[in-house]
């Protein structure tokens, strides 16, 4: 058993968080402080969580409690990543806020808030701890680096150029609008986008793997760090299920399809055995590194986070990048 008393512990909580409320966030914060030397840190603006992050690397805190959904974890991850893994950073323990919560989910948390803060406090008393890998995505061709190459940013559990960071956008365009973030609101700006949109009938993306000839005519690239890729309310959306976080990279990508067959494929994810992918789909496992290029620009994304377009990434497998709490 590990002693708790002098463990110095960072709560850094997302007050926008769609799943918890102020109640609950105090409850959570209750139980942690009744066991831990802890404080607490609310983010006020994008990019706050990886500011604390940073902090609590750099003043050698023990631990690190994620409150909120996938966008907090991965602000805070960057934070505590930003000079590269070493043995000395704090861990990270996450306590699942959002509408998704795909890394809490896939380090086996409970989807309770409560209850997950229950098991990370018994984690961290019995010393259950994991090293996780994780990767790295750089774009090229975005305004924020003015045409070059970004500074590789870390995502825990997928990235992706393309369709995938295009419902993405049209999402959080509709929630800056006050809709709440939901299966049904996912589904259908998915079909929109594939219905309307001309990227599936033009595809512009090349995929290269070390090593392969290139494939070519792809409109949608989604690289996954775990498996399930996401979740639509309790269902997985399992597009690569061999991915984990004990092996390297899983990437599913598509080419030119109709709707009929893009059905076909949308009801494999969602199967427990996909089984056969059958044409127009494109599978990798456990890869190192791999790039994508695109004749015009196209939305990315990095855990669900949408970042702009770009007409290149560059995404590379991180082992053993982090210690969390299992």
């Amino acid at each position: 058993m590990v002693s708790l008393a002098g463990m110095r512990a960072l709560v850094v909580v997302n007050p926008a968080a769609t799943s918890t409320t102020a109640k609950m966030r105090d409850v959570l914060v209750g139980a942690l402080a009744s066991e831990l030397k802890l404080d607490v840190a609310e983010t006020t603006h994008r990019g706050h969580g990886r500011e604390l992050g940073a902090q609590a690397a750099a003043e050698g805190i023990d631990l690190v409690v994620s409150v909120g959904g996938d966008g907090t974890v991965n602000e805070v991850v960057n934070g505590l990543l930003e000079k590269g893994p070493s043995p000395h950073l704090p861990m990270l323990a996450v306590v699942p806020g959002g509408s998704t919560n795909v890394f809490s989910r896939a380090l086996g948390r409970s989807r309770d808030p409560v209850e997950a803060t229950a098991e990370i406090i018994s984690s961290v008393r019995a010393g259950r701890t994991r090293l996780v890998s994780l990767g790295t995505a750089s774009a090229f061709g975005t305004d924020e680096a003015g045409g070059g190459w970004t500074e590789p940013r870390w995502f825990v559990f997928a990235a992706g150029l393309g369709f995938d960071a295009e419902v993405i956008a049209r999402v959080e365009a509709q929630r800056a609008e006050g809709r709440r973030s939901t299966g049904s609101l996912y589904v259908r700006e998915a079909t929109t986008a594939f219905l309307l949109g001309r990227e599936r009938r033009r595809p512009a993306m090349t995929l290269q793997v070390p090593g392969e000839a290139p494939v070519e005519d792809l409109f949608l690239c989604l690289v996954s760090n775990v498996s399930p890729w996401t979740y639509l309310g309790a269902r997985p959306v399992n597009p690569s299920p061999e991915a984990s976080f004990d092996a390297g990279l899983d990437v599913f990508a598509m080419s030119r399809m109709g709707p009929i067959r893009m059905l076909r494929t949308l009801r494999r994810t969602l199967a427990r055995d996909p089984g056969t992918w059958g044409r127009g789909v494109h599978r990798r496992h456990d890869l190192e590194e791999l790039s994508l290029t695109a004749t015009r620009p196209q939305g990315w994304q990095v855990d669900g986070d949408h970042l702009g377009t770009a007409t290149g990434l560059r995404v590379r497998h991180v082992p053993a990048a982090l210690r969390v709490v299992a």
